[in-house]
């Protein structure tokens, strides 16, 4: 599916472009893809010079899923001292939260084609191998205790959200916690799921960043957050919108 972009990007750039090839749902269980990335991304590094390429002068890039698996692989790298710290990451139309399904984006991009609101977690649902009939309750918000909505709430908010990008937005109504939802989907709430998520301490050790949002679609709105918690944590950033885009429009 993307092998003409990468063609394209190498060209463009003249640069060297690795694209992974991580084992697809639904037969290896999650975290499967994030564990395959991550396993290529470090080999890459530690070999790049083998490939003609600078250690020091790398990007670590992906679209949507791979937006997840892209901030997931860059806070894992943090912590590891055997490859160089230099690179830098690339977020395109990135799934980043799974915690607030009621942003702004996905309010007004709610019947997008290709990714709307109720498929975006129904997606999840499946990729997690889980019970899709519990999407309702996600999608409304009963599978997160209110504690957890205050923690992190200073990430997650969408006061934090430019109000450009509010137009017609109208706050949910409250909703009920439910505990057995919440157990059956603790997955959510890892960072390799919701990178989001991750601790200030994390964050701010994190490369260089470019956020490419897209106008018509669900997944503005985790874009948004998390170049606010980049920049929150002097992260350099770079970010795009690109005007009249949708989910897969890459």
């Amino acid at each position: 599916s993307h092998e003409r972009i990468c063609w394209y990007i190498a060209r463009k750039f003249d640069s060297v472009v690795a694209s992974v090839g991580y084992h697809l749902s639904p037969e290896p269980k999650y975290p499967a893809q994030t564990l395959d990335s991550l396993t290529a991304t470090v080999h890459f590094l530690k070999t790049a010079e083998n490939y003609g390429v600078d250690p020091d002068r790398t990007i670590v890039c992906g679209d949507s899923a791979g937006g997840t698996f892209t901030a997931s692989i860059c806070q894992e790298l943090v912590n590891r001292r055997d490859i160089s710290k230099r690179h830098a990451q690339v977020q395109i139309y990135p799934f980043l939260q799974a915690l607030n399904f009621n942003l702004p984006s996905h309010q007004k991009n709610a019947f997008i084609a290709l990714l709307s609101w109720e498929h975006t977690v129904r997606f999840i649902l499946k990729y997690l191998k889980k019970d899709c009939s519990m999407k309702e309750a996600i999608l409304a918000g009963s599978h997160v205790p209110e504690s957890m909505n205050l923690k992190y709430r200073k990430w997650i908010n969408p006061d934090l959200i430019p109000e450009v990008f509010k137009l017609g937005y109208k706050p949910p109504l409250p909703t009920s916690f439910l505990p057995q939802v919440h157990e059956e989907t603790k997955e959510l709430f890892e960072t390799r799921l919701s990178p989001l998520l991750a601790e200030d301490a994390v964050v701010c050790r994190l490369p260089d960043t470019c956020i490419i949002t897209w106008e018509h679609d669900v997944l503005r709105g985790d874009g948004l957050l998390y170049k606010k918690q980049s920049e929150d944590n002097n992260v350099e950033v770079t970010w795009y919108q690109m005007e009249e885009g949708f989910q897969h429009a890459l």
